[in-house]
């Protein structure tokens, strides 16, 4: 429930943003009667994520376990591309978003169609939605519980919209460089847990050599698929299972928070640490670079104009 949370505030606080920059330049260039298109667009958004995600659960009962496996696992993978493009995406125009939105809704009142300003609603909230949509998804597949899942994410959507508003009517402030950061940062380790959980459907559905079929690494002295270095490539990298109960409280929070599940293939682990270890490593070095321009700009010395000639 944490997990789907955070990140139903994410993802909401950044539509919630985009929707409040466009009406407030809506408003402010006195074309309030052009908001209903955009709302339009914005609605037209919300159904197309809650489209995709009534297909997604209900069409899951026709399938066989394999084929389900195998979309879960494929789903997944997108679901972690979008987040990772969607969070450099963020840390790369943060800066410019508001000038580039005014733009698109400037070159849509000048072509005066009504389906211009309904497409930039529309486009503004469907990244989201649809990236939502899918993670949550993959994460309900992954945590198997769908209720707190969830309801999770449903109270981050609420928290975030209220935000969304407050932050509009300037009733509150907030460090939305810092918020992004951080939650950011979250969203990587979250990504990290969905691809692992992404590999281990593909092994499952027999897309991917894992314990599950035949080129299970066998462990020579127990006949069983090995675990450990006995496991390795295609076998168990550890199993605690014995220590933590797979459907325990622990699990649930080390599966929502960092990835962890207490049986994990050697194939999950390489892409978790991959994952973190290239992904992790350009987020943190976008952050150092956002902040250096700024210290460089505090640092500079003020110079003062040179004296005319002449002057005492």
């Amino acid at each position: 429930m944490l997990a789907t949370f955070l990140m139903g505030l994410r993802e909401g606080l950044e539509a919630a943003l985009v929707v409040g920059i466009l009406v407030a330049y809506l408003t402010r260039i006195d074309r309030r009667d052009v908001l209903p298109r955009l709302w339009a667009g914005v609605g037209l958004a919300i159904v197309l994520a809650l489209g995709i995600g009534a297909v997604l659960t209900f069409g899951a009962y026709a399938l066989t376990f394999e084929a389900l496996e195998l979309i879960g696992g494929s789903l997944s993978l997108l679901a972690v591309a979008m987040v990772t493009w969607m969070i450099f995406w963020m840390q790369r125009t943060a800066r410019t978003l508001k000038s580039h939105l005014e733009g698109g809704v400037d070159r849509a009142l000048a072509l005066g169609g009504f389906w211009g300003v309904v497409a930039i609603g529309f486009v503004s909230v469907a990244r989201e939605g649809i990236e939502t949509t899918l993670l949550l998804w993959s994460m309900v597949q992954s945590f198997g519980d769908a209720p707190s899942a969830l309801l999770g994410a449903l109270l981050g959507l609420a928290v975030a919209a209220v935000l969304g508003w407050l932050l509009a009517r300037g009733m509150v402030r907030l460090n939305l460089r810092r918020f992004f950061a951080w939650t950011g940062g979250f969203l990587v380790i979250v990504a990290a847990g969905v691809l692992a959980y992404a590999f281990h459907d593909l092994q499952e559905a027999g897309a991917l050599p894992g314990p599950f079929g035949t080129a299970a690494t066998i462990d020579p002295a127990t006949g069983a698929v090995g675990v450990g270095w006995a496991g390795f490539p295609f076998g168990w990298a550890f199993d605690l299972s014995a220590q933590i109960a797979p459907g325990g409280t622990l699990a649930a929070i080390l599966q929502a928070t960092v990835g962890f599940m207490p049986e994990m293939t050697w194939l999950q682990v390489i892409a978790w640490a991959l994952y973190l270890a290239v992904v992790g490593a350009f987020f943190v070095g976008g952050l150092k670079g956002r902040r250096r321009p700024d210290a460089a700009a505090s640092a500079r010395p003020v110079t003062s104009r040179p004296a005319p000639q002449g002057a005492s």
